[in-house]
């Protein structure tokens, strides 16, 4: 039977064992989507990336959470990136090496930062924000197990996409933030007939002083009930807090993960002015916990 390398990668932590782990699954060409979404069920992580040849880009890759797949993460593309480096596939030049990693949806750009030839930092560029449907909060957050009251004073909730489209809805504490639990029918039959791919729910304020924001992100089974650091949400975060004025500057830290025991840590840059955002920048640390291979 044939054999595929395996490595499973913590992301947005310079620590094993924190952040989101990913499993990368390499050499993948000949694994059809039914295959992937297969093993992606057997690592039963947030997400399995499978890394493939490309005629446009340095590397394809593609994402598949135990459920579906979907089009644009952002711990994938740290985790993927990192294990790239880590089996000699990818030779670092210098203090930065930029490549471009083609997603489904096309290309995106990532750079590596490195000292003495060891990765400090990756950082992805996400695609154009694009922001798409308000939502209710009094509809939104009794999901949740909270009240209007729970929500961020004249912050709209509303979808935002910088490469996969997601909910954000903003609250008012830490405390509220932590009270959160997903009431799975009532969100699986709103989430029917929406237009996000999963829910992103944030506050103004890090569990440390490092932090500018703290976020928990749900999801559904086969999935996991709730990421540890989800990258991509975290840039349309960024790109939502910048748009509505949120924030005072568009560099920040943004923390998730800490209440699960898996503290994750994202650098955040948004591009561009608050009307015309042109990209937003998601980057964090990565450390290698497993090396294998997988037989199927």
């Amino acid at each position: 039977m044939p054999t595929y390398p395996l490595l499973q990668v913590d992301a947005f932590t310079d620590q094993p064992l924190a952040g989101n782990p990913c499993a990368v699954v390499l050499d993948a060409d000949d694994l059809s989507e039914p295959a992937m979404l297969a093993i992606a069920r057997e690592m039963n992580l947030s997400e399995t990336a499978f890394v493939r040849r490309s005629t446009t880009a340095d590397f394809s890759v593609r994402y598949f959470p135990p459920a579906e797949e979907i089009p644009l993460a952002g711990h994938p593309s740290i985790a993927t990136t990192f294990a790239l480096v880590q089996t000699s596939r990818l030779r670092l030049s210098g203090r930065l090496t930029t490549i471009r990693l083609e997603l489904k949806h096309g290309p995106i750009n990532v750079e590596i930062y490195a000292q003495e030839g060891n990765v400090d930092r990756i950082v992805m560029t996400q695609r154009k924000p694009q922001f798409y449907s308000l939502h209710d909060p009094a509809q939104v957050l009794p999901i949740f197990g909270l009240a209007t009251s729970d929500a961020l004073p004249g912050a709209p909730f509303q979808t935002v996409s910088t490469g996969t489209p997601q909910l954000m809805a903003p609250l008012r504490s830490l405390e509220a933030l932590r009270r959160a639990r997903l009431d799975i029918a009532a969100y699986q039959r709103y989430r029917d007939r929406s237009d996000f791919f999963s829910p992103h729910l944030f506050c103004l304020q890090g569990v440390t002083s490092a932090g500018s924001t703290f976020a928990r992100h749900f999801g559904t089974p086969p999935d996991l009930l709730e990421d540890p650091f989800t990258g991509s949400a975290t840039g349309g975060m960024a790109a939502y807090l910048w748009h509505y004025g949120l924030i005072d500057r568009p560099i920040f830290t943004a923390q998730q993960g800490h209440w699960m025991g898996r503290p994750g840590q994202g650098e955040v840059e948004v591009i561009g002015p608050p009307a015309d955002i042109q990209t937003v920048k998601v980057g964090g640390k990565a450390v290698l916990v497993m090396r294998g291979e997988i037989t199927i």
